[in-house]
């Protein structure tokens, strides 16, 4: 399941807790990671929201899911990730197919594109199985190659 993550979550999973009476996975990321991505998703919420969802399952935020650049016209781009104890058990798939619902429903969502990189063949599998056709590749400056994938909600 889905939650829209506002900042106080952020804030929560940066300093170990779970938001929202929730558990927390212990390894969900690291604490500058997560800031990192709180403050992604901050900016992003200035101009589009939601910005970025906890990932949930048993009332324990297992990942997250978000935008990782604020919307080009109708097109979103997310990224998602699930703490390694939990990885394999279909989780990151379930977010992604929750997330296409969503898109599908918000008429400002024409797109939704995502980039794995060339040997991540866990996320290639969970963009494949939700309907996402690779679109081509590029060079990040951070990541490297990647696979560029896109799908309509």
């Amino acid at each position: 399941m889905l939650i829209e993550a506002t900042a106080s979550d952020f804030a929560a999973l940066t300093r170990g807790r779970g938001p929202r009476n929730l558990r927390l996975v212990a390894d969900i990321a690291p604490p500058q990671v997560l800031a990192m991505l709180g403050d992604l998703a901050a900016t992003i919420r200035a101009s589009f929201a939601p910005a970025a969802w906890l990932v949930v399952e048993d009332d324990t935020v297992v990942g997250l899911l978000s935008l990782i650049r604020p919307p080009d016209e109708d097109a979103v781009t997310i990224g998602y990730g699930i703490a390694p104890a939990r990885q394999g058990r279909g989780i990151a798939t379930r977010a992604v197919t929750d997330l296409l619902a969503w898109a599908k429903a918000d008429p400002r969502v024409g797109i939704v594109v995502a980039e794995t990189a060339l040997d991540n063949l866990a996320s290639q599998k969970v963009l494949t199985a939700n309907g996402f056709v690779r679109a081509g590749e590029r060079v990040d400056p951070e990541d490297g190659p990647v696979i560029v994938w896109r799908r309509s909600p």
